[in-house]
């Protein structure tokens, strides 16, 4: 399992809270760390600091007596080099999320996501949604949000170069830092070598570099269903319906016109996400605010091959943090706005439980 840190802290001054009202920041960076704890670091430098995770299990016991074992992390940060962290450091643990069909759900006009909001739960449901408002580095203005854990990027270019320069320190034309995440409090970081060429417009990733990444990105192709025809299958597609599973995870839309890529124009797909932010309740709560998501929203994952990720990662860890070891424990990890379909699923019976589970597994 790959896990980091995200880091950030409050806004103390007027400056920092403008940019994050004005979206032009979506945290705050810890002044000696950075956004991101980097506990790896090449040679003749220090990692950062090293992360521990510790686990507690709790027992959950489902309506016809079948015991689950949930794992309730808690992170530290040991063995820091540049000193302590921020009193106030938030950190919020993340997995890197799955690549596959993201120039689709790119595709998907801004009305279609929007005309899901619900942020005053004007119908009553119990489901909020709301939509996140990010900086477009690439545009220069506030644009919807709809990749990572919490909407942070706007589009694939921005989260492929934000990943360049926060997990590996690349620079390029939206992050133009030649140092990455480092910090003033880093000297020998800050002077060290860098691969700045004129070659390539003198940065480290061209724009014709990242253009070829961005469209690679974009066409991760998303895998054929498995037996979607299964009796089980549409058995547990029936009760993922009747359990209010759908009411976040929206099984379709149809993606508007990609300029320059037709393949990706006019589809009908089948994400199983509605792109939204929402409130998944205190068990799954990082406390940490990241743009207008607060520390216990999270946009809505999509489910489209989750029942090949331990074919792709040898062993299946799910939800942000990777702490559920099965769909069964992610779903009964879901709280908040999800607190009635999570019930409702510890209603039914095994047999009803691997049905859904096996609908699952086929997107």
């Amino acid at each position: 399992m790959s896990i980091f840190l995200r880091l950030s802290v409050p806004a103390e001054t007027a400056e920092e809270q403008r940019l994050l009202t004005e979206r032009r920041l979506g945290v705050i960076p810890e002044p000696t760390y950075g956004v991101q704890l980097q506990n790896y670091a090449i040679r003749s430098h220090d990692a950062e600091g090293r992360m521990q995770i510790k686990y507690q299990e709790e027992r959950v016991t489902l309506s016809d007596g079948t015991a689950v074992k949930l794992r309730q992390p808690t992170y530290t940060i040991t063995d820091l080099a540049y000193g302590p962290l921020h009193p106030k450091t938030m950190i919020s643990p993340r997995m890197a999320p799955q690549m596959i069909g993201l120039g689709l759900l790119e595709g998907i006009p801004e009305e279609q996501i929007r005309a899901g909001a619900d942020p005053d739960d004007a119908d009553g449901d119990g489901i909020s949604g709301r939509v996140s408002e990010v900086w477009s580095r690439e545009f220069n203005r506030v644009m919807l949000g709809r990749f990572d854990w919490k909407a942070g990027n706007p589009s694939v270019r921005q989260q492929s170069a934000e990943a360049m320069a926060i997990d590996i320190g690349l620079s390029n034309p939206l992050f133009p830092k030649a140092s990455g995440d480092c910090t003033p409090a880093q000297r020998f970081c800050l002077e060290a070598p860098n691969g700045n060429s004129p070659r390539h417009d003198n940065l480290e990733v061209s724009g014709k570099l990242l253009d070829y990444l961005t469209f690679y990105a974009q066409n991760v192709a998303v895998p054929a269903r498995r037996a979607p025809g299964n009796p089980e299958v549409l058995t547990g597609k029936a009760l993922f319906h009747s359990t209010g599973c759908a009411a976040c995870h929206r099984p379709s839309f149809v993606t508007g016109e990609v300029e320059g890529q037709p393949h990706l124009s006019g589809q009908t797909i089948w994400p199983y996400t509605d792109l939204l932010l929402h409130d998944l309740g205190g068990g799954l709560a990082d406390h940490r605010p990241e743009g207008v998501a607060d520390g216990r929203e999270w946009r809505t994952a999509p489910l489209w091959g989750i029942g090949l990720t331990e074919i792709v990662s040898e062993r299946a860890f799910f939800l942000h943090d990777g702490r559920a070891r099965s769909i069964e424990e992610a779903i009964l990890w879901h709280g908040g706005e999800a607190q009635r379909a999570r019930d409702r699923f510890m209603r039914l019976n095994a047999r009803e439980r691997a049905a859904l589970i096996s609908f699952m597994k086929s997107l």
